[in-house]
């Protein structure tokens, strides 16, 4: 990604890049779901990133920095995610890396990746705007470390570059992007992409920015701070978003908005994706599609052509589907038993 969008991003030496392909997700057509909505939508399946998240795209700019600068340590607050993806991206760059997580609050397929990376994981009593301060102070006390959340500018600058690909696949910017909000970084990096795009001359327009944080967890929406705020979609489960600002200006500057979804609206939009549309992505992505779904049912939604983004694979939490839904009993080995209960599974979904 990096060498594709070299004279968009920070200077890096080709020594330092820090690189496992990330980038150059499918943009896919969801008909279903365009059906429902009135407008042609496209997802942006950013789960196809190498850790299964859009956070790679911003790592693999910061911890490349990071290495060039000769950092020795890399540090992030995490719901897992970013947690996943420093971890790799920190092997790739030969740093150390270093998580603070809240305890009990991070989804198991997270927390497996990071283990398998090697990085160290420090559980606090607290939510993510805790581990963020931590974080904050252990890069301000010493001169190894370096900060990878998206307070960083290096990640906005990698995760930008998702904005220049929807343009070069659709032929121009959508008329609006749908999008998760909870830390608000990725927002303010699309739009970031967007304006750079724009200004370059590649194209007359930007889109309008959509955003949509959780009930439980919506302080764009509510204009304070949630002290313990609480959504099932555990990677926007964020009460102080640290690029609050941003995302206020990309609505503001885009003719957008940003509102909140329930957690109910959020599991029937990811059911509907996967069983509709085929493409499994965490709870915390389908909130753009739980979003997109409510403005059409109140007669708001935009029209054109509009792209939601999917930032996470749905194996990144597995739990919510597995609370949700267990395996059958197992039926005799015989012809008879499992065309038996082939013949229910129809006679239960309708011709």
């Amino acid at each position: 990604m990096i060498h594709g969008y070299r004279d968009w991003l920070p200077e890096i030496p080709d020594h330092a890049i820090a690189t496992i392909g990330e980038g150059d997700t499918p943009l896919i057509e969801a008909p279903r779901v365009s059906e429902r909505v009135g407008a042609r939508v496209h997802l942006k399946f950013e789960g196809m990133n190498p850790t299964g998240s859009f956070k790679d795209r911003g790592m693999t700019v910061a911890l490349s920095r990071a290495k060039a600068a000769g950092n020795r340590i890399c540090v992030c607050a995490s719901t897992g995610n970013t947690a996943a993806s420093a971890a790799a991206y920190a092997a790739r760059a030969g740093l150390e890396c270093l998580v603070v997580v809240p305890a009990g609050k991070i989804a198991m397929g997270k927390a497996v990746q990071i283990l398998a990376h090697g990085a160290e994981i420090v559980q606090i009593e607290g939510n993510f705007d805790a581990a963020l301060k931590l974080s904050r102070r252990l890069d301000e006390d010493r001169e190894d470390v370096a900060l990878v959340n998206s307070v960083n500018p290096d990640r906005i600058e990698g995760q930008k570059t998702a904005a220049f690909e929807v343009c070069e696949v659709l032929g121009r910017p959508p008329d609006a992007l749908a999008i998760p909000v909870g830390n608000a970084g990725n927002i303010t990096a699309y739009w970031k992409g967007f304006r750079e795009w724009r200004d370059a001359g590649h194209a007359d327009s930007a889109p309008r920015m959509l955003g949509f944080q959780a009930e439980g967890a919506s302080p764009l929406v509510a204009g304070h701070d949630f002290e313990d705020p609480e959504t099932v979609a555990s990677a926007i489960r964020i009460g102080s978003p640290a690029s609050k600002e941003g995302a206020l200006n990309a609505m503001r500057e885009s003719g957008g908005l940003i509102e909140s979804v329930t957690d109910g609206e959020i599991l029937a939009a990811q059911s509907f994706l996967a069983r509709e549309e085929g493409v499994f992505c965490e709870p915390a992505s389908a909130a753009g599609i739980a979003g997109l779904l409510k403005l059409a049912r109140e007669g708001r939604a935009p029209e054109g052509t509009i792209v939601s983004v999917l930032t996470g694979h749905g194996l990144k939490d597995p739990d919510v589907i597995l609370k949700n839904a267990k395996l059958p009993e197992p039926v005799e080995a015989t012809f008879e038993a499992v065309a038996s209960r082939m013949e229910r599974a129809l006679s239960s979904t309708g011709p």
